[in-house]
């Protein structure tokens, strides 16, 4: 059994067709199906099944690529860690962190990291609260950005590095966008604009409004900060957005007032996988969060 095979038969399963495999790998479509024919008779079983013009996995095929996979992954984290062990500085790291995040924080602190390293990659990923928490789970990110930071989770570990306000976002002519201050209940009779029930934001809104008294009657809903914001400012509704999600400038800005009762708050936390030892590279990076966010 080669190497070769088994990516070829993992790009054969994702892209359930030979000849779309065959050109991704750019070889010839013939090379591929004798490497799946060879695989499959060195394991004496079939791995595909014909389904019309494609090619769809048997249920030990399901099987063999789940374990492939995990091979091939292990393989690719092993000769990044050599390579890294040899010089750091060429490393890669991969970093999870929610869209709300996206705006300033991450491409800041990436920005001010790679000022004195210069030569080390960066491959990001964007994630809700829990898709994040299985990607550190799972391998798929060296560590993560999460919010709220996740206090009771054995399949993680971490520090919360700040603790950011959520400020009320009005359009320009509510009857309330030229206070200083407000309190939540004012809010009770407008319709909101929340993320949806995927997001941490949506929960951190929702039990604001329920300890100021009330629930908030939800008129739209969205995925991303901009969403919100555009929604808002031009007279959808209100909602609450953390201050990070309101500095960039865009046509469409909301008016951003203070809460002052309940005061609303995320903590944003920094995870990785419990019981697992970082890159030296990742490592690098997490003691210059330490250091940007003064924790040690």
């Amino acid at each position: 059994m080669e190497l070769r095979q088994l990516q070829y038969f993992v790009k054969v399963a994702r892209k359930q067709h030979v000849t779309q495999a065959a050109e991704e790998l750019h070889v010839a479509q013939s090379a591929v199906s004798r490497q799946i024919h060879q695989l499959e008779e060195e394991l004496g079983l079939q791995l595909f099944a014909q389904k019309g013009r494609n090619l769809q996995l048997t249920p030990v095929g399901k099987l063999f690529l789940s374990r492939v996979e995990e091979l091939l992954t292990g393989l690719e984290k092993a000769v990044g860690e050599i390579k890294e062990f040899l010089d750091p500085e060429l490393g890669e790291i991969c970093l999870g962190f929610p869209h709300s995040l996206g705006i300033s924080l991450v491409p800041s602190v990436v920005a001010d990291f790679r000022k004195d390293h210069p030569n080390v990659k960066f491959r990001l990923k964007m994630g809700t609260f829990s898709s994040l928490i299985r990607d550190v789970v799972r391998g798929d990110v060296d560590m993560a950005f999460i919010s709220p930071f996740p206090e009771n989770n054995d399949h993680v570990t971490g520090e919360i590095v700040l603790t950011e306000e959520l400020y009320a976002i009005l359009p320009s002519n509510h009857v309330l966008a030229d206070y200083q201050s407000i309190r939540l209940e004012q809010l009770k009779d407008d319709s909101f604009v929340l993320f949806n029930e995927n997001y941490s934001l949506r929960t951190i809104v929702w039990d604001a409004c329920r300890k100021a008294g009330f629930s908030p009657i939800i008129g739209f809903e969205g995925e991303e900060t901009d969403t919100i914001r555009g929604l808002v400012a031009a007279g959808m509704g209100v909602s609450l957005l953390p201050e990070m999600a309101l500095t960039e400038i865009s046509p469409l800005m909301p008016v951003k007032v203070k809460v002052t009762e309940p005061h609303v708050t995320r903590t944003i936390g920094l995870i990785r996988k419990s019981g697992q030892k970082l890159p030296i590279v990742a490592e690098m990076f997490q003691q210059f969060l330490f250091d940007y966010f003064h924790l040690r």
